[in-house]
């Protein structure tokens, strides 16, 4: 066995083991990093200069800017008006409350861009809302995780922007405009289901839907939600790069937050601060422990013969693309979202376009995948947040998640094999 093949086990196999291990995973990655380093007698100084390489990049600079707006606009006194505007949408059908919490989803997702943050915000109101009126505790949980994976795909998501960065030579702005049709595609699946659902079981309905209603509560919401066409438009506009519209969406968030919906006082802007800061070191330093991560598996060639075997296995792009689908869920059950875009985003996205799958709507893909890996157990942060707000036991939990994952493959089948979902409205606006 050659030394770059037995490189190649030390990286692979300890990195695995200590996920096994439930090692916080930014060291299982770093650990792992340097056992390969040391196994081909490399210097241990690559670690920092790939470390600050990782992190040293303008389009990133985003990131920490997009996650500090989703916590003021989350803090600032929002959940609620974005709850009353999805009401006088949906709240008129059949399970109008699980409709309420799916377009409320929605709507939130595009400002925070974190599951998580959906999951604990909307969740902590909409969940004890829905017991009230006579859902199940575990379908309004369930309803609840699932509906925030669209926060993911709605922008501005930093995962995107993390994807665009670690792929190389992505437009940002592609892949905002790409989120949309997606993001609301899982809305509907997952609205059939919970109409289907809800039919069965006789959940109630809410008040008839009256324009009026829906006129005031749109005027209420408009500040929330023009911090997201700020971003949007000021990107694919070509107004501002990225980093630059995230900033500007800060201080419209402080300002919002502050000085119109009163939501946040000094005192408390600097407590959501502490907060951000806590969110962006996890982020942080997974990024530049990826980035030596990722040094190893290049130098290493493992791209390329990860590549060669996946293709070994058949020909046929649409089992490839099932495979590919296959592998990133199959992460996201181990893995958190960010290092599995980090890590597999070079592996993967060669034999992605090899068959003919553009990198836009891969970026799509990769992040569908790992909003269902964040609601499986045995790592799924959101399901463990879902559960914990709705103080229900994970396991039934999980039970009355079951008919929602295949709500969720059925829209990740959707967006693999009909690529205008992803494409359409980047190519319609150039």
């Amino acid at each position: 066995m050659g030394t770059e093949s037995m490189a190649i086990i030390i990286l692979l196999v300890s990195f695995f083991v200590m996920v096994m291990l439930r090692f916080p995973i930014a060291y299982a990655v770093a650990l792992s990093s340097v056992l390969c380093l040391m196994s081909q007698g490399l210097p241990l100084t690559t670690i920092c200069q790939q470390m600050v390489k990782g992190i040293s990049s303008f389009s990133l600079m985003a990131v920490p800017f997009f996650i500090t707006m989703g916590c003021l606009m989350g803090s600032g006194g929002i959940s609620e008006k974005l709850i009353a505007l999805a009401n006088a949408c949906v709240g008129w059908m059949r399970g109008g409350m699980a409709m309420v919490n799916i377009v409320a989803s929605y709507f939130f997702g595009g400002i925070s861009g974190s599951a998580s943050a959906d999951t604990a915000s909307l969740g902590s109101i909409l969940i004890p809302m829905m017991v009230d009126q006579g859902y199940d505790a575990d379908f309004s949980t369930a309803v609840t995780i699932t509906s925030s994976c669209e926060g993911l795909l709605v922008p501005p998501s930093h995962n995107m922007v993390i994807y665009a960065t670690t792929a190389g030579g992505i437009s940002v702005g592609s892949l905002f405009l790409a989120g949309y049709i997606p993001g609301a595609l899982l809305a509907a699946s997952l609205m059939i289901g919970s109409y289907i659902i809800s039919v069965k079981r006789n959940y109630p309905k809410g008040e008839k839907f009256s324009m009026r209603n829906l006129i005031k509560q749109l005027s209420v919401s408009f500040w929330a939600l023009a911090a997201v066409l700020i971003v949007v438009i000021g990107v694919v506009g070509g107004a501002f790069t990225a980093t630059e519209s995230a900033a500007v969406a800060v201080i419209y968030s402080l300002l919002v937050s502050v000085f119109i919906y009163r939501g946040l006082d000094w005192k408390g802007v600097w407590r959501v601060l502490g907060e951000c800061v806590d969110t962006l070191s996890i982020v942080l330093i997974l990024i530049a422990t990826s980035s030596i991560f990722g040094y190893c598996l290049t130098r290493l060639h493992v791209p390329d013969l990860a590549a060669n075997a996946i293709t070994g296995l058949t020909s046929n792009p649409i089992l490839l693309a099932l495979l590919l689908n296959l592998i990133l869920l199959v992460l996201g059950c181990i893995m958190d979202m960010a290092p599995i875009i980090l890590i597999a985003t070079p592996i993967l996205l060669p034999i992605a376009t090899s068959i003919g799958i553009d990198p836009v709507q891969f970026g799509i893909m990769v992040v569908l995948n790992c909003g269902i890996g964040l609601l499986t157990p045995p790592v799924g942060a959101v399901l463990f947040i879902g559960s914990a707000v709705a103080k229900e036991p994970m396991e039934k939990v999980v039970k009355a998640t079951l008919p929602f994952y295949l709500c969720m493959l059925i829209t990740l089948l959707l967006i693999t094999f009909i690529p205008a979902i992803s494409l359409g409205l980047p190519t319609l606006l150039g």
